[in-house]
Order: C-alpha cells, then structure tokens, then sequence
C-alpha cells in the first residue's frame, strides 16, 4: 500500500508549541500537510502565555521546507478560536484535519480541589476542544472531508487519584466523539480518539527512571494520530499509544438479564447480579440505540 500522505491537506494542532502536539505538527507537516500550530505557551497550570513555543515549531517546519503558520490563542477564547481558523482559511481556503491536542493540569485530591480548578480543566480540556471543532465543522461539512482527533487519557477511562477534573473532562471528550462520529458520517467526517502514553511536561514529575522516560517518547504516539488523520482512518475509536504499543479501548455492554413480576426489585438485582455482570456475550455498541434495541429484545423474549 502507498505511504500515508497529507499533500494539499490543510492542519490545525492545538497545544503544538512542545511535547505531542509538537511531534503531531512536525509529521503531519514532514508528510505534507500545511499547518497551523497553535499554542498558548502558558506554564502547566494554564497561567501565563506566549507564542514563542508555536513560533519555534513553526520555524522547525520552515527549515525542512513545509508550510506551517503559527498562532497564539487560547483554545477557550471564542474570538481567538475565530483567529485561528479565520489564518488557515485566509491563507490555504480550507482545513481538512483538527487535532485537539492543548491541555492543562491541576491536580489535587477531590477534598482538596477547589471548584475553580474544576472548572478550568474541564473548561480548556473539553470546551477547548469543542470550540475549535465547532470552528471548523461546517467548513469540512462544505468540503466532504474532515478528519477530527480529540485527545483522551487512561485517567478519563480508568481514574487516578487527584485528578477527579481532569479525567471528568476526558471522559467527556469519548461521550462528545461518540455522538460527532455519527453526526459527521454522512459528510465524511472522520472522528476519533487518542490515549496518549508519553513523556512530556505533563508527566515529567511522575517519577519514571530516565531509561523508561525515554521509551515514552511522543514520537512513539504520533503513528498512531497519524492513521487517525488518513483518508483510511476509522471513526469513533478510542486508540491507546504508548511505547510503540497501540490497541484498542471500548466501553462493552454484558448481555444482562431481563426482570419482571416479583422479580423487579432491588432484591432481584441483587440476586441476579452475577448475570447481570457476566462478560459472556459482551458488545461494544457504536450508537445508543443499539442500548436500546437490546433492551426491547429481551424485554420481547421475556
């Protein structure tokens, strides 16, 4: 098969200034693709900002010959949102890829966490990237194409301690791509997942010995975004990558059990929970009404 290229594709990355979304913007640029690199250049927590990171990348793509524009807008800022497409649209007439990739950490256990914190991941982790989504959705609506990668965490779909709003905000993400995938089927509109496993500032102050840090590379991660950001590209998975190891996460449904009569009640469940719980014939459903056509059937069978 021919080698994945993005020739006359148009890219936005989010928090493109260093880490994934860096090497994100790198490749897709090195396989083509004209990019915006966007990136606030704040500290971790959010605070502060500068363009100077995005800049850097941009001229890094520059000098290996690519085309690459940079911006500085925050991902929850309406009218910098407006900018940043309003500069891919003014200078390419077009976006055919958005990786949502700019994020922030404030983590502290649930006790100690004060709502603002709350507040402001979920708002920069899931409203930063239904914000630029929204921005560029009716553009690949006209175009026919679009390939929109959001950037979930093992936190979101297992948990980790201390971060209570980080993993609310990437869970929310799954639940925003799941409904999108179906929304953007008949325009080709391609939406998928990245969980992530990588060394970055973000997990820099985890602990993990040097040798093991460098294994975690996001050069490591990229291959798999870069699948996702193809015309071959899937809609509505959840791609893990970590190491050069990728798989697949699915939320699976158990078969279940159907009660009625004396049966319904909190004691039912109770005794009928091993069934209920069984993973034999487990599905992983694609639209909700799949839930839903599982329940009429057993009801019906019952």
């Amino acid at each position: 098969m021919a080698n994945i290229s993005f020739d006359g594709k148009v890219a936005i990355v989010t928090g493109a200034g260093g880490g994934l979304g860096r090497q994100h913007a790198l490749e897709l640029a090195r396989r083509g693709a004209k990019v915006v690199v966007n990136d606030l250049g704040g500290a971790m927590d959010g605070s502060g900002g500068s363009s100077d990171a995005a800049m850097k990348v941009v001229e890094e793509i520059r000098a290996a010959g690519g085309e690459a524009i940079a911006n500085g807008s925050s991902v929850t800022d309406d009218s910098g949102v407006a900018l940043m497409v309003k500069q891919a649209m003014d200078a390419w007439g077009r976006i055919d890829i958005l990786i949502a990739n700019a994020g922030v950490l404030r983590d502290k256990s649930f006790s100690k966490m004060d709502i603002a914190d709350f507040e402001f991941v979920m708002n920069v982790h899931l409203m930063g990237t239904v914000k630029p989504t929204k921005a560029v959705w009716e553009i690949m609506r006209a175009q026919n194409y679009g390939r929109i990668i959001v950037t979930t965490s093992s936190t979101g779909l297992y948990g980790n301690f201390g971060q209570t709003n980080y993993g609310a905000a990437k869970l929310g993400l799954v639940g925003f791509m799941n409904s999108l995938k179906i929304e953007g089927q008949k325009n080709n509109i391609h939406v998928n997942a990245i969980s992530p496993v990588a060394a970055t500032r973000m997990t820099e102050n985890l602990g993990m010995p040097p040798e093991l840090f460098a294994k975690l590379a996001p050069e490591a991660v990229t291959p798999g975004v870069m699948f996702l950001c193809s015309d071959e590209a899937p809609t509505g998975v959840i791609l893990t990558a970590g190491a050069g190891v990728f798989s697949v996460a699915r939320i699976y449904e158990t078969e279940g059990v159907h009660l009625s009569g004396q049966g319904l009640s909190a004691e039912g469940v109770r005794d009928h929970w091993a069934r209920i719980a069984d993973e034999a014939g487990q599905k992983a459903y694609f639209a909700g009404n799949e839930q839903g056509a599982k329940v009429f059937r057993k009801m019906t069978e019952a």
